[in-house]
């Protein structure tokens, strides 16, 4: 029997997917108000338990008689009112899983992010060797990362048979499009209409290929204590705009936001959701992010495990044409 927290996300579901195709029989967590896939419901090798990570006790049970854990369920946003809420799920959640882990002697995959890698002293692709280090100004939600990612070094330290996974932005057809935060967002914005383009850049990866690199380690015993990015290809948020725009049959966005501009667009969000009520698009966090340009490196996943990604243009046709 094998674990996934946090079944009902868009990388759990398509994990569960994956899992059940092999014929392995999967016990899932969800939060009591979580919706449930339909293709994941009525399915006898399936199992469904309401356990928040941060349910010790209700988590506790969820882990009785499972061999591996595949804990993908966390907190992701931009916003700095969410910053205590992200320590509370992707921290002390985390910190509840390796527990358990350990109490119950299992194998531990654990979904880290790319915002808990650190970026390469001399430039180029950063890699696994690449170590976090905080800054002022950094993303709540990276430091909430990198804080939980610790928990499950703790855990390893402790005898641990665990191994960690940082991907890059998980891109696919299926992610939700509503919310600032999703990975779907911006596809659903360009679709709306988006005439603005950042300086930055972002490592991608198509959902099934994460679901698949962690299929492939999980099911290499020889790897443990280690840690591996999980990114496809490098793309700056303008050349990565302008082949959806192709696919959706829009014109690309053709200004280039300047720093001045986005300082504007935060500061003027805020106004806009004060007297709203509703979040803002974007926030100070998320316009200094939108310039960063970052790059990642994938050799060591391809390595060990001999990956094969699908191609990107591919994910990006997919995901335009449910757009359409």
């Amino acid at each position: 029997m094998v674990l996934v927290t946090g079944g009902t996300g868009f990388l759990g579901s398509i994990l569960i997917k994956r899992l059940l195709a092999s014929g392995v029989a999967v016990r899932a967590t969800k939060r009591r108000t979580s919706v449930i896939p339909p293709e994941l419901t009525g399915l006898p090798a399936l199992t469904w338990m309401d356990a928040d990570v941060n349910d010790f006790f209700a988590l506790s049970d969820a882990f009785d008689g499972v061999s591996k854990v595949y804990h993908c369920a966390g907190m992701i946003s931009y916003h700095p009112a969410d910053r205590q809420q992200l320590m509370t799920v992707n921290v002390a959640g985390t910190a509840n899983v390796v527990s358990l882990a350990l109490q119950h002697h299992v194998r531990l995959l654990h979904v880290s992010s790319i915002a808990a890698i650190g970026q390469p002293k001399h430039g180029g692709e950063a890699t696994e060797a690449d170590l976090w280090e905080y800054t002022p100004g950094q993303l709540g939600y990276a430091v909430a990362k990198y804080e939980g990612e610790m928990e499950v070094w703790r855990g390893i330290a402790e005898g641990l048979d665990a191994v960690i996974v940082n991907p890059s932005l998980i891109i696919g057809a299926s992610a939700r499009t509503e919310g600032s935060d999703s990975s779907g967002a911006i596809f659903a914005m360009l679709h709306n209409g988006l005439n603005f383009y950042t300086d930055g850049s972002i490592g991608l990866i198509d959902v099934e290929d994460t679901a698949k690199a962690m299929v492939l380690l999980m099911d290499h015993p020889a790897i443990s204590g280690q840690r591996f990015v999980l990114s496809n290809v490098n793309m700056t948020y303008r050349a990565l705009l302008a082949q959806c725009s192709a696919h959706l049959g829009r014109p690309a966005p053709k200004h280039r936001a300047r720093p001045w501009m986005l300082s504007v667009a935060w500061r003027a969000a805020g106004v806009l959701a004060f007297f709203t009520g509703k979040r803002p698009l974007i926030t100070r966090e998320t316009a200094r992010s939108a310039r960063q340009r970052l790059q990642f490196s994938n050799r060591k996943i391809v390595a060990a495990t001999g990956m094969v990604f699908k191609p990107i243009e591919q994910t990006l046709k997919e995901i335009c044409k449910t757009l359409k």
